[in-house]
């Protein structure tokens, strides 16, 4: 049986890992395959008008399924090859176009002509990887889209930073609930009554506990939380507020605290790119919570991920704009570098994907008090090397989008530029942990900050707009890119490479919200 690479399969060994040896034949795992869509082009077509702000209802959820899931044929084409190498199918999501499949490492490396072996590297731990291309036979030729989870190393972090809590006595530090930052943004009226905000999570998890006594001491009715598990990911908090469980709790506490009416629903999976864009993948075609915004607060590096899982990852948030579901991504806490350590700049994925808004982060100087909320300043987040930073920049993944075309990019060398690619951020909020928020995580009160706190706020703030509009605000970027005059706008401090300016820059987009004007906009 003649069999071919998959194009964009090809992995690399982490720099820097070490082989342990092969892994064991007979242990089991899964992987997730995507297939290609029905109608590709018909849906390109459509999301073409979405991203120029043409007035196109959403599809529903059954509708997009049906005209652009994975067709009957091909995923029988998938079981035929499965069952030819001993492989099980757990379980076919045409609406997905995603297939699980089940079997031992022996079985898989046979199937798709790999091998897999067992790498240790200093600061991801072990691991199981791969090298080269992923080959395929003839039949799936053009049908398969991407094969994910042979390699599981972890594919993303979590953007959030907790504040020392010692600091230098000059540092001037402030704090606020997650009301007091909606009151800060003129957030408008409102408690996301009818509508599911879903969290995406890679690991940690939540203490019923905890969110409890949080929304108590706030005076906030605790919202309804739901977890949804994804493969084999669970709600399994770890204990250590400094972990993931700190990312998950911080997602809950401000999406639930703005909109406590909300269902907010979990997605919890592995730390691989499978499991990444599994969870996502879930959460925008869930029928049964039917989340109207998304929050995402992990990612990583674009030069991090593999052609195909960037490609297929891209693939679900078309599907989203499509069904009318904004998602909203966390730029990144480690500025124009995003954390690669090779001198160039890089800008955070999935935020750069031109389907989601990506939030970047600013730090706040203001009064709260019974005489009114006000920001005195609001400059670009950048606490320095160690403290963190905005991340944003230029991407070199994705084209410059209809909606960003004409602006320029002012880097602190070298000036103005107009831009070339797609930029990241679209918008911003408060990020500093030196003006973070006031969370309770595994028993203990700290102040967070992180691009991680701005993408469920502005998920709290697109809940509440779809609550009082009656339809969700969907893929909101064209619209709010012609609305200038919604933002606050940023034009102090850099995140590196990139300088703030007038109107949009690569640090915090089009600025901080004034969440009135914003629903206004939409």
């Amino acid at each position: 049986m003649a069999k071919h690479p998959l194009a964009g399969s090809e992995r690399a060994v982490a720099e820097g890992s070490k082989c342990l040896g092969q892994c064991d034949p007979g242990e089991k795992i899964q992987v997730v395959v995507m297939l290609r869509r029905q109608s590709e082009a018909a849906l390109h077509a459509l999301l073409g008008e979405i991203g120029k702000g043409s007035k196109i209802a959403p599809l529903a959820r059954d509708d997009f399924s049906q005209r652009f899931g994975a067709a009957a044929e091909d995923v029988a084409k998938l079981r035929a090859f499965a069952a030819q190498h001993g492989l099980s199918v757990v379980r076919a999501e045409p609406a997905e176009s995603t297939v699980v499949l089940s079997g031992t490492i022996a079985q898989f490396q046979a199937a798709f002509d790999v091998k897999l072996e067992r790498y240790e590297h200093r600061t991801i731990g072990q691991y199981r990887g791969r090298t080269g291309a992923i080959s395929l036979p003839d039949e799936l030729s053009g049908i398969v889209t991407a094969v994910l989870g042979l390699d599981n190393r972890p594919q993303a972090r979590p953007h959030f930073r907790i504040r020392p809590r010692f600091q230098p006595a000059q540092a001037a530090l402030e704090s606020f609930t997650p009301p007091q930052i909606a009151s800060l943004y003129n957030f408008p009226a409102g408690d996301g009554s009818g509508q599911c905000i879903g969290i995406v999570e890679l690991g940690g998890g939540y203490n019923s506990g905890d969110l409890r006594s949080y929304f108590s001491n706030l005076g906030v009715p605790m919202p309804k939380v739901v977890a949804v598990s994804v493969d084999s990911g669970s709600n399994a908090p770890s204990g250590d507020p400094n972990g993931p469980d700190g990312e998950v709790t911080l997602d809950i506490e401000i999406a639930g605290a703005i909109a406590p009416a909300a269902t907010i629903a979990v997605y919890f999976s592995t730390n691989s790119d499978a499991g990444f864009i599994d969870a996502v993948n879930r959460a925008v075609h869930d029928t049964t919570n039917r989340p109207s915004v998304i929050s995402i607060s992990w990612g990583g590096p674009e030069s991090s991920w593999t052609q195909q899982s960037a490609q297929a990852f891209n693939s679900v948030l078309q599907a989203a704009a499509a069904v009318g579901v904004t998602i909203c991504a966390a730029s990144g806490d480690s500025g124009s570098s995003e954390g690669v350590g090779d001198g160039a700049d890089h800008v955070d994925f999935p935020a750069s994907s031109p389907y989601v808004l990506a939030c970047g982060g600013t730090r706040i100087t203001a009064s709260v008090g019974a005489a009114g909320n006000t920001i005195k300043s609001e400059v670009v987040w950048n606490d320095g090397a160690s403290g963190g930073a905005s991340g944003g920049g230029v991407s070199t993944l994705f084209a410059l989008p209809a909606w960003q075309e004409g602006l320029s990019v002012t880097r602190t060398k070298g000036g103005a530029t107009p831009l070339a690619n797609r930029g990241v951020p679209d918008v911003a909020g408060d990020a500093s942990p030196d003006s973070g928020f006031v969370v309770l995580v595994d028993g203990s009160q700290s102040v967070v900050g992180g691009t991680s706190a701005v993408a469920p706020l502005w998920a709290a703030l697109i809940a509440r707009i779809n609550a009082a509009k009656g339809a969700p605000a969907g893929f909101v970027n064209p619209k709010l890119y012609q609305a200038a005059s919604a933002f606050n706008d940023i034009t102090k401090g850099n995140n590196g490479s990139f300088e703030a300016s007038p109107g949009w820059d690569a640090c915090t987009g089009l600025g901080s919200p004034n969440g009135q004007k914003v629903a206004a906009a939409l």
